[in-house]
């Protein structure tokens, strides 16, 4: 993103506050690792590049409710 473009771009605006305010609750490192590991809703960075901000905004209320949770996959007995 170029400089000065958030003032013309609202969508753009809107995603930086979001972003904003999750870097403030987890912290710049944990939403570097979050924004591109998959969760139940696929990965935040997909949302992201699919401009689907709907889900992405989803994404980052799951976020806020219940941290950034790491599972493995179920292994087998």
């Amino acid at each position: 993103m170029i400089a000065g473009e958030e003032d013309e771009r609202p969508d753009v605006k809107i995603l930086l506050d979001l972003l904003a305010e999750a870097e403030e609750r987890a912290g710049a490192a944990v939403l570097r690792r979050w924004v591109r590991a998959a969760g139940p809703a696929g990965r935040p960075l997909d949302a992201l590049l699919g401009r689907d901000f709907a889900r992405f905004e989803d994404q980052l209320a799951t976020l806020a409710e219940r941290g950034f949770v790491i599972t493995r996959p179920a292994s087998g007995p």
